[in-house]
C-alpha cells in the first residue's frame, strides 16, 4: 500500500537584505507523495500574506551539493566555506529575494521525503491517465 503521508517541516530562514543585515523569516517546506517531484516552500512574514513557491525536489537536493537552478530559482550551499547554510535566490516580476536556510533542516526534510518516495521512483507515483485527461481537458 502506498503511503499518502505528507512531510512538513518548519524552519527559520533569514531574508538577506545586505551583506551585514538580514531578517528572520518563518518558512515551511511541504512534500506530498501524490505530487512527487515538487516541494512547496511557504514563507511567512509579519506584515504580508504567506507566499508560496513551488520548487523541484531534485533542485533542492542538488543545491545541497553545489549550485543548482537558473532563472527564477537558484540554490547553492555554503557548507564548504565553513558556513552551515544554503542559499535560495528567488526572482519574479514582483521582485527578488535571497534566503539563507539552515542546511541541516533541509537535509532532514529531504531524508524524510526520500523515505516515502526514493529519488528516481517518482514517475511510478503519478496516475498518467488522470494527468493526460486533465491536459486534454485544458486544450
Amino acid at each position: 500500500m502506498e503511503s499518502s503521508r505528507t512531510v512538513v517541516q518548519g524552519l527559520t530562514a533569514r531574508l538577506v537584505v545586505s551583506r551585514v543585515y538580514s531578517l528572520p523569516l518563518r518558512m515551511r517546506l511541504r512534500y506530498e507523495p501524490a505530487d512527487p517531484y515538487v516541494v512547496r516552500a511557504t514563507f511567512f512574514s509579519r506584515s504580508d500574506e504567506p507566499v508560496e513557491w513551488v520548487l523541484g525536489r531534485d533542485l533542492l537536493a542538488d543545491g545541497l551539493e553545489g549550485c543548482a537552478g537558473h532563472g527564477d530559482v537558484r540554490i547553492w550551499s555554503a557548507v564548504g566555506r565553513g558556513d552551515q547554510a544554503m542559499y535560495i535566490a528567488l526572482g519574479s516580476r514582483a521582485g527578488a529575494a535571497l534566503l539563507e536556510v539552515p542546511v541541516r533542516d533541509v537535509e532532514s526534510f529531504l531524508e524524510s521525503t526520500e523515505a516515502l518516495v526514493p529519488r528516481g521512483t517518482e514517475a511510478g507515483r503519478i496516475d498518467w491517465d488522470t494527468e493526460l485527461a486533465y491536459l486534454l481537458s485544458q486544450s
